[in-house]
């Protein structure tokens, strides 16, 4: 039977540890015996995380231990495990247990039958999770899904079973700001979905505040599409012809005779006008502070200790 990596990224799971442990292993067992491989990676943890993972290897030889030398995210910690991962197939899960581990048996019923190279689970409902966290997270996937080159599934997250080679693909892609889930998308091959409801997180708070969720949306747009420069340009050009249009009928008017003051309506253009030079400067900006980091070719993530690993 091919062996099975599972990846846990881990940031502050005290918590929710233990029993993420329990439902996994259950669920491995029952579907694989003994041939998998749990690999959980201490994202620059400040509780007991790191502790509780050595704890576990000791008790179980199939757990292997990956502590980061600092909080590197969510979507490093999942490239961390899968350049240590050995499976025939590779499972990326939260420790947070919304998504449910017992499914990892009909993702490979499913990879098996279709011959996917990737099962990702699409979620039906999201318990527990606010409105605006909703709302943003389908105008997030509609904006997504405006890039046509490459599709993106909606309500899709980074819970999914992949194949070794594509893990071994996104192994040698190099972008440091990366979305695992878009960047699966952008390979291709044939991808299933498996539908879910998706649960409360079973212990603990989530990790992704606003500007967490903000950064993953900005990587997620700006790794693969120009759209928003394109958009910057057009809306440049656009108010290059209120500004030709507000040039004539000044023009006009003077010819005239009928100039008035107009002072507030000066004040609004400069103001309009300098808003959005700012914004497309800053648009201009990200792309190439991104290109900057690429071009310093660090590494995307520095080990500190690996355990249950020779």
């Amino acid at each position: 039977m091919p062996l099975v990596s599972i990846i846990v990224p881990c940031h502050n799971e005290a918590d929710v540890l233990s029993e993420t442990y329990r439902r996994i292993t259950a669920a491995a067992d029952a579907e694989v015996g003994a041939r998998y491989e749990l690999i959980f990676i201490d994202d620059g943890s400040s509780d007991d995380s790191w502790a509780m993972i050595e704890a576990l290897q000791q008790e179980d030889g199939r757990v292997v231990g990956i502590k980061l030398s600092r909080n590197h995210g969510q979507q490093l910690a999942n490239t961390a495990g899968l350049s240590v991962s050995r499976g025939d197939t590779v499972l990326l899960i939260d420790a947070d247990l919304q998504d449910p581990p017992e499914l990892l048996g009909q993702m490979r019923a499913v990879m098996a039958e279709t011959g996917a190279d990737v099962v990702y689970g699409r979620r039906l409902s999201r318990k527990g999770e606010t409105w605006f966290k909703k709302a943003s997270s389908k105008a997030f996937y509609r904006l997504l899904a405006l890039n046509r080159k490459t599709p993106f599934p909606p309500d899709v997250g980074d819970f999914r079973l992949i194949s070794r080679r594509i893990a071994d693909i996104l192994e040698t892609m190099p972008e440091e700001d990366r979305y695992l889930r878009g960047m699966i998308s952008w390979l291709g091959f044939t991808q299933v979905a498996i539908d879910y409801e998706r649960d409360e997180r079973a212990a603990g708070e989530t990790k992704y505040a606003i500007g967490g969720l903000i950064s993953l949306a900005r990587s997620g747009i700006m790794g693969f599409s120009m759209l928003p420069l394109r958009l910057a340009g057009q809306l440049a050009a656009f108010m290059l012809l209120v500004m030709l249009c507000v040039m004539i009928y000044s023009v006009v008017q003077w010819l005239s005779g009928e100039t008035v003051p107009g002072w507030t309506s000066l004040v609004l253009i400069i103001t309009l006008t300098s808003s959005i030079q700012l914004a497309i400067l800053s648009i201009m900006g990200e792309y190439i502070g991104r290109i900057y980091m690429t071009s310093k070719a660090r590494p995307l993530f520095i080990i500190d200790r690996i355990v249950g690993r020779d």
